[in-house]
């Protein structure tokens, strides 16, 4: 279980990432971003605690995108799959999702949506992943950002596996030094 804890003079997040067998309990005071939330936890194969409050829906969007990304990245196990690749339909929507949580950050989209991009984008930097995300198809907004909340979910859960050993040629990197 990883806890992740953010407090700003704009919002106050605290974010649980754990085994799927733990509860899931979301509330951020944004209907649509608990929705999301709840879907990607379930997709991704964890259980996910988000408690959230804030001054703007955008302040709170992005910091619990930061502190989810953070508990991701140190969720993961050191020997996991790494990669991640899944295609989600959803009524009209059709969206791909590829992943690689080897720490090397980059997102690239977009989403119709510019402020659940901007999710995209924090929680990729933070995750220290790489998140491409393709929007094959899709007319409705909802679909298309729900479509991508599930892809990303089925693309960590393969990625996070567990595959017994460091899955790099380079092997484990170790970083020191001041943040």
């Amino acid at each position: 279980m990883t806890t992740v804890n953010r407090e700003t003079r704009e919002t106050r997040v605290r974010v649980i990432v754990g085994k799927e067998s733990d509860a899931t309990s979301v509330d951020t005071s944004v209907p649509f971003l608990d929705h999301m939330l709840v879907t990607f936890a379930r997709y991704a194969g964890v259980s996910l605690v988000v408690e959230a409050r804030g001054d703007l829906k955008h302040h709170i969007v992005e910091d619990v995108a930061i502190c989810v990304g953070k508990a991701v990245a140190a969720f993961a196990p050191a020997t996991a799959q790494r990669y991640g690749d899944r295609t989600v339909p959803m009524d009209d929507a059709l969206v791909h999702c590829a992943v690689d949580i080897g720490g090397r950050p980059f997102y690239k989209g977009p989403l119709p949506s510019t402020l659940y991009d901007h999710w995209m984008r924090t929680f990729t930097d933070n995750a220290s992943a790489t998140v491409h995300l393709r929007v094959l198809r899709g007319r409705d907004r909802h679909h298309v950002v729900e479509a991508a909340f599930k892809a990303l979910g089925l693309a960590l859960r393969d990625a996070m596996r567990e595959s017994g050993s460091v899955f790099s040629t380079k092997g484990a990197a170790i970083v020191s030094g001041a943040e």
